[in-house]
């Protein structure tokens, strides 16, 4: 198997809501300010990372709900560190949402990490982009959504950076995940591997098959362009722990990657 399996911790964005969540901006905040307190900082990203490890993966995208440039000291980001070796977790990604003001620093955090790839959304055109990626080793791939809604519309933007395909963001948009991977080509540097229950708002997710989008052709995809990298499993239900669908869902990609 030459790809790496991750969980983004994304996931579980409705978790500090108790699995009621009222739309994405309400698991967000409840959960930047579970964890932005450096005193209990520790012991909440240790149980998210115990909860990574115990569903079977050794690698790991950290979403910035649960270390954000707006709120992560050098502290947070140092005992992040920590606990990421301590629990043998490898990061897939650093996914940050940042404007021009905080890019330097969501750049570092994601060095820091020891990982070598920034993910979501960063301003393409900040000049200082190329440099502050180069200086630290890093890459940067930006995450599909719903004004993304053809491969034309992303490298249209990206300039000389890849792509992080959300899958389910193109079946939301109503474009075949599979094809559009075959469209980027060698600009596909990460991978969402995500279904959905329908085309058009709202962005549901579901287990793997449940939905419309075309998961295990992905995966094929992404085989036939060479595709080497990292795939995320990703499912974000508003209302119930998706934990044990994840953990199947990562054993059902294990089997197509065999």
């Amino acid at each position: 198997m030459t790809n790496k399996i991750s969980f983004i911790t994304a996931n579980y964005v409705a978790r500090e809501v108790g699995w009621a969540m009222h739309g994405w901006g309400h698991g967000d905040k409840a959960t930047n300010e579970a964890f932005a307190p450096l005193e209990t900082f520790g012991d909440r990203f240790g149980v998210l990372l115990d909860d990574v490890r115990g569903l079977g993966f050794d690698t790991v995208d950290v979403w910035c709900g649960h270390l954000n440039v707006d709120w992560a000291t050098d502290e947070h980001v140092a005992l992040a560190r920590t606990l990421l070796d301590q629990h043998g977790l490898t990061v897939g990604s650093y996914q940050a949402w940042v404007g021009p003001e905080n890019l330097e620093r969501a750049c570092d955090i994601a060095a820091s990490l020891a990982t070598s790839l920034l993910s979501g959304s960063v301003p393409l055109d900040d000049e200082r982009l190329p440099s502050l990626l180069a200086e630290r080793g890093l890459r940067f791939a930006f995450e599909n959504h719903p004004d993304e809604k053809t491969p034309a519309d992303l490298l249209a933007k990206i300039g000389a950076n890849g792509v992080c395909v959300d899958t389910g963001w193109f079946g939301t948009n109503g474009y075949s995940a599979p094809q559009a991977i075959e469209e980027l080509g060698d600009r596909v540097w990460h991978v969402h591997l995500k279904d959905v229950l329908a085309v058009g708002e709202p962005h549901e997710t579901c287990r793997w098959g449940e939905g419309i989008v075309d998961v295990e052709g992905c995966v094929r995809a992404l085989q036939a362009i060479g595709y080497t990298g990292t795939i995320v499993v990703e499912h974000e239900p508003e209302t119930f722990d998706p934990s044990e669908e994840i953990r199947s869902m990562r054993a059902q990609l294990e089997g197509w990657l065999a």
